[in-house]
C-alpha cells in the first residue's frame, strides 16, 4: 500500500546552514520512526514558507546516501495570514505494510503547534 508520511519543523534563521540541519533532522527521524528505505519510496514533496529562501531543502536529501535517486520537489507553502513562519514541511510517499493508523508523522521545533492531534508522535 502507498502511504503519505508526513512531518514539518521550523528553522531558527533563513540560512543555508540552518535548512539543511532542520531538513535532514526532520527527514531523518521520519525515516527513521517508519523504517522507511529509499527503494519504497516514490517521491517526497518539500514545501517552505515564504520566509525561506536561502537554499532548497530538497537538495540536502538528494545528498544523503542512498536517497540520490528518490525525486525530490520544493515548493512555497500558500501564504496564509497568521500561518508558522520558517517553516519547512515534508510529505513523503511511501510503500509500506503500515496501516494508516500506524504512520508516525513527526513534527519538530515549533511545528508541534500544526497539529496538537499527532502530538502523541511526537512524545513516542
Amino acid at each position: 500500500m502507498i502511504r503519505g508520511f508526513r512531518g514539518a519543523t521550523t528553522i531558527d534563521g533563513n540560512t543555508p546552514e540552518a535548512i539543511e540541519e532542520s531538513t535532514v533532522e526532520l527527514f531523518g527521524e521520519i525515516v527513521k520512526r517508519n523504517g522507511l528505505a529509499a527503494d519504497e519510496v516514490s517521491y517526497i514533496i518539500v514545501t517552505v514558507t515564504h520566509d525561506i529562501d536561502a537554499a532548497f531543502p530538497a537538495k540536502y536529501i538528494r545528498q544523503l546516501e542512498g536517497w540520490q535517486w528518490v525525486p525530490v520537489m520544493c515548493a512555497v507553502e500558500i501564504d496564509v495570514q497568521g500561518a508558522l513562519p520558517l517553516c519547512i514541511r515534508l510529505m513523503i510517499s511511501a510503500e509500506t505494510d503500515k496501516r494508516q493508523t500506524e504512520v508516525e508523522h513527526v513534527f519538530l521545533r515549533n511545528a508541534v503547534q500544526l497539529r496538537p492531534d499527532l502530538l502523541k508522535n511526537v512524545l513516542d
